[in-house]
């Protein structure tokens, strides 16, 4: 047998041995009371079974005849007597029975110890336990004791701060509800200023709408109350006439007509060029006409020039057309692709329909004109006039005394001044109505002596250099 399995061997009976004669209470575990020591008894009742075995046994001998007589004689004694010592036997077999209940009554008492020191080791290790965590729980709280005034102090600390942090939040969000509040005061006022704004220039626009429209109701009044007029003084002038076949819209008392002035042997082109101004410097001036004739579809020019105002109806979308006696007025009209032709305005008006036209632009032209041949010139204008056309007549200003110390005599083709007056009469005469008088060409711009005069003086007297009359065709 190998010596690992006799060592398996012996640990197994010693580990038996230990469970059948436990020597501590616990069972390997520290007891609380040591467990009484069955050893010695067990060895003694050992000894007292090899006695009692030993009872009617003859010692061993050396071999030989001798020690076999001897031991035949010891058996026969030991048979002899054994009726003697039979009962000696019985009593020390009994004992020895009695010496093995106690051992066992003893080997149960011990592991009934040997149970209750488990048992009680197990409850003083639960009891040492539990003791321990109250030990613990006494030290915690100790460290709890030893620190509260440190806890209490520092937590008194972040309670003050606490609240101090908390009033300051408090007025944080009072001082942010203000501005709040005054931010939304400060915008209603606002909406409400903006709203009352808004509403007063509604009620400026509504007002002006309203205004404008009274103001174009009170112009078609004055319109139909003009022509009204006309058509009842034409009609007592046509009673009271006197003399036969008089032209329609002329005075029957219409003085002669003075012949037409001589053609003159100069450049005229160039002469309008030095004293009158360069194309832009007439296309400028004559903008100002551009929304008279805008809604118009046959305007006529007459005395068209070099063609600025034909130029200014071509760009605005308006059909025009003009007239001129300068053969190199009408060819540059005609280079600039403008429709002109060269003829008479008398002739011409003459020779055209009633009502032909929707606009008449005449610039620069009446002031060269006999006196005689002027109320002629604007009965037939205003016969050619459509209803509601636009006639717009522009001429030096009279009224202006530095108009005859600078440009009224550098034209020697110019006859007289025609004061407003006197051609709004004709115009009314004719049927014109709604005449408007606008004032051009202020003669401070070109004059800077003026500018050192009084200004009602100045605006009496030497005010606009040009004017136009504006009017509609009742």
């Amino acid at each position: 047998m190998e010596s690992a399995e006799l060592i398996a061997i012996l640990r197994e009976v010693r580990e038996r041995v230990r469970e059948r004669h436990p020597s501590r209470a616990g069972g390997g575990v520290t007891p609380a009371i040591a467990l009484p020591d069955l050893l010695p008894i067990v060895h003694a009742r050992d000894g007292a079974l090899g006695k009692v075995a030993a009872i009617g046994t003859v010692n061993p001998r050396p071999g030989g005849l001798v020690n076999s007589v001897v031991q035949a004689w010891k058996r026969l004694v030991a048979r002899v007597l054994d009726w003697h010592v039979r009962e000696q036997v019985e009593f020390n077999r009994q004992i020895v029975a009695c010496i093995d209940a106690v051992i066992e009554a003893l080997t149960d008492t011990n592991r009934t110890m040997s149970q209750l020191g488990a048992q009680f080791a197990a409850h003083a290790a639960e009891q040492e336990k539990r003791a321990r965590e109250v030990l613990a729980e006494i030290q915690e709280l100790k460290d709890i004791r030893s620190h509260w005034a440190d806890w209490r102090f520092e937590w008194e600390q972040k309670l003050q701060q606490n609240e101090v942090q908390f009033l300051r939040s408090v007025a944080d969000l009072q001082g942010a509800s203000q501005h709040r509040a005054n931010l939304m005061d400060a915008n209603y006022r606002d909406a409400i200023r903006a709203q009352h704004t808004d509403f007063t220039a509604a009620l400026e626009r509504s007002a002006f709408d309203i205004q404008k429209r009274m103001w174009a109701e009170l112009e078609k009044v004055r319109l139909e109350y003009e022509r009204l007029i006309h058509s009842e003084l034409r009609v007592i002038r046509q009673r009271m006439a006197v003399q036969p076949g008089a032209a329609p819209g002329l005075p029957a008392t219409a003085p002669p007509v003075a012949a037409a002035p001589p053609r003159l042997s100069f450049d005229y082109a160039r002469f309008a060029e030095r004293f009158r101004g360069s194309e832009e410097y007439v296309k400028a001036s004559q903008r100002v006409y551009v929304p008279y004739f805008a809604e118009c579809r046959n305007v006529l020019d007459i005395g068209c020039g070099r063609g600025e105002f034909l130029e200014l109806m071509r760009q605005a979308g308006v059909p025009a057309r003009g007239i001129d006696l300068s053969e190199q007025s009408v060819a540059e009209c005609r280079r600039k692709g403008l429709e002109a032709e060269i003829a008479d305005l008398f002739p011409y008006l003459a020779n055209q329909p009633e009502a032909a036209f929707d606009g008449i632009f005449c610039a620069q032209l009446v002031e060269h004109l006999p006196p005689a041949r002027l109320p002629e010139m604007l009965g037939l204008c205003a016969s050619r006039l459509q209803r509601n056309g636009v006639i717009a007549i522009e001429t030096p200003n009279p009224e202006c005394l530095a108009i005859f110390a600078t440009h009224f005599y550098l034209d020697p083709t110019h006859t007289r001044p025609v004061p407003h007056p006197l051609l709004a009469f004709y115009l009314e005469e004719f049927g014109i109505g709604n005449i408007e008088v606008r004032k051009l060409a202020p003669a401070v711009e070109t004059m800077a002596p003026l500018g050192s005069l009084p200004e009602d003086f100045r605006g009496a007297f030497f005010g606009a250099l040009d004017y136009a009359i504006l009017g509609r065709k009742l």
